[in-house]
């Protein structure tokens, strides 16, 4: 069996969240260079200025965007991990939080949505998905979500005779609809299957993977082909001011569902597609 201790996820949290603010994912950067050589007059300049941006944030040690996001992270717990110092939540919160003190990073989370909206002051407390695996390891990915890409998310219950056509119309209209909104070009995460709030969580999953890494099902690989042509024949472009690149690419999770179901969510990220993941 392994420990560890309260410290180490604190510390853990702490850097990987202050470098995703400020480092882009090879393979985001990679597909918008890719974008950036298919473009042409405006589009092409929006794409440069993008690619520049990750440059004076890696040089300079600043955020990407202003927007350092409500924090999210994926906890992939061993089975044959021990934690000895109380709720590990309270570890994850704590790295939060340091991140944004020492990185002086946006505070952007209140802690009431309706009335009072308070600023938390220290993007905590973040939103933890946990899911136990088998090993001696943690695997932590962090994700720093900004509002204006998640704010034109989606979710759809539809009918299950609304079947494939139902789905490609209703991830489509999402997209359509919130135009230059999301600062594309985006990565469409969709997930499908299980029940309301699971198909959401395989949405934000979606996002995860790498930039037009198929899904491992062909089915499903070839709809997150057709979705993307679709999507960029919208001709919405870099940061809605038209082009060849409406979105990077789609990426689709799905999962066993009730017969009378079929549940649909688009989560969707800006460019500025920021994650980082580590085991320990």
């Amino acid at each position: 069996m392994k420990k560890i201790k309260r410290q180490q996820i604190v510390e853990t949290v702490k850097n990987f969240y202050m470098d995703a603010v400020i480092s882009l994912p090879e393979d985001v950067y990679e597909s918008l260079t890719n974008a950036y050589q298919q473009e042409e007059g405006l589009s092409k300049e929006i794409l440069s200025q993008i690619i520049e941006n990750q440059r004076v944030a890696l040089e300079d040690k600043i955020p990407l965007c202003q927007d350092t996001g409500l924090p999210v992270i994926f906890v992939y717990w061993g089975t044959k991990v021990i934690y000895e110092d109380g709720d590990p939540r309270e570890a994850f919160n704590e790295g939060i939080s340091l991140a944004v003190e020492r990185g002086y990073l946006r505070a952007s989370v209140v802690d009431d949505p309706i009335f009072e909206r308070n600023n938390t002051k220290n993007n905590t407390p973040c939103i933890i998905h946990f899911e136990l695996v088998d090993g001696e390891q943690v695997k932590i990915i962090v994700v720093p979500k900004g509002a204006g890409s998640e704010n034109m998310s989606a979710l759809k219950m539809l009918k299950p005779s609304e079947g494939l056509d139902g789905v490609k119309n209703f991830v489509i209209e999402t997209v359509k609809n919130a135009g230059g909104n999301p600062c594309p070009p985006v990565i469409v995460g969709v997930g499908v299957g299980g029940n309301f709030e699971l198909s959401a969580i395989l949405a934000k999953k979606a996002l995860l993977r790498k930039v037009g890494q198929p899904n491992k099902n062909s089915l499903y690989a070839q709809l997150e082909r057709e979705l993307l042509e679709e999507i960029n024949s919208l001709e919405i472009g870099p940061m809605g001011i038209g082009g060849r690149t409406t979105a990077l690419a789609v990426h689709i999770e799905y999962f066993p569902c009730h017969i009378a179901s079929l549940p649909v969510a688009v989560n969707i990220q800006c460019h500025s597609a920021r994650h980082k993941e580590v085991e320990i």
